[in-house]
């Protein structure tokens, strides 16, 4: 499984498990954003050049299905989940990864206190370049968000908020306009109807599994795009999380009639 919110507050590690993790555990909204500042400055020897080409999700067959082969600086991007171990997790991951690439952390938001840091270690993303924010209130944890998104430094910010009204969204959208990071929503697939001000919205479900041996089985559905197109791709996790490809057509079964010698 490359599922990252499936895992128990209790599992979480703390700095003395792993001391390159810069975990802000909850506080007050102005410390709060003190910690992330000060954690964030130590983490910006590489500053972020200002390129207005597209980045890579990390799959190739994604990136043909965008308008702009590929995700935009300075947006943000929704990954709807069809529940647990929908893949959307894995996916946005692997963009974050991409998007780290030319410098500056990746920064998570989680308030429920479920994201497992190997996970994200074996999507490819370097442990010293993450920083975890646990915020003692959902407001407070927007509020964060918002400054992240902000930062010319961060890299990409990624956040599960299941209820965004259009004012907050908007705010966010504009927060990632001007720190030219990537913000990374995981949201659940009821919120389809709602207006969104991402610039990319993408669906996410699991699909069955093919021959023994073969790599996890995803659907993204394309469901919105402010350059337009639209559409879906089947892709495929291999080598344990890293490579995500488009996935091969599974074989039908065979007739049984024919089989039977009918």
């Amino acid at each position: 499984m490359y599922t990252i919110c499936g895992k128990s507050a209790s599992m979480l590690p703390g700095n003395d498990d792993y001391p390159n993790l810069g975990i802000i555990r909850g506080q007050a909204r102005g410390p709060l954003v003190e910690a992330l500042r000060q954690r964030i400055s130590q983490l910006e020897g590489v500053r972020r050049p200002k390129s207005d080409s597209p980045l890579s999700t990390g799959c190739d067959p994604l990136d043909q299905l965008l308008p702009g082969r590929g995700l935009h600086r300075g947006t943000l991007v929704e990954w709807l989940a069809s529940g647990d171990g929908s893949g959307a997790e894995s996916l946005a991951l692997v963009a974050a990864r991409e998007a780290c690439r030319e410098g500056g952390p990746l920064v998570v938001f989680d308030r429920a206190r479920q994201f497992y840091p190997p996970e994200a270690v074996r999507m490819g993303i370097e442990l010293d370049r993450l920083i975890v924010v646990q915020a003692a209130s959902q407001a407070d944890n927007l509020w964060a968000l918002d400054q992240a998104l902000r930062c010319p430094g961060v890299a990409a910010a990624l956040a599960w908020p299941e209820k965004l009204d259009s004012r907050t969204f908007r705010r966010l959208q504009l927060a990632a306009e001007q720190g030219r990071g990537l913000g990374l929503l995981i949201r659940p697939e009821g919120v389809r109807q709602e207006p969104s001000w991402a610039d990319v919205r993408l669906w996410v479900r699991p699909l069955p599994a093919g021959e023994p041996g073969v790599g996890r089985r995803l659907s993204v559905q394309l469901l919105r795009s402010r350059q337009g197109g639209g559409g879906s791709v089947e892709v495929e996790f291999v080598d344990e999380a890293r490579v995500v490809h488009l996935a091969p057509p599974l074989a039908r079964p065979a007739d049984p009639r024919r089989a039977a010698g009918a």
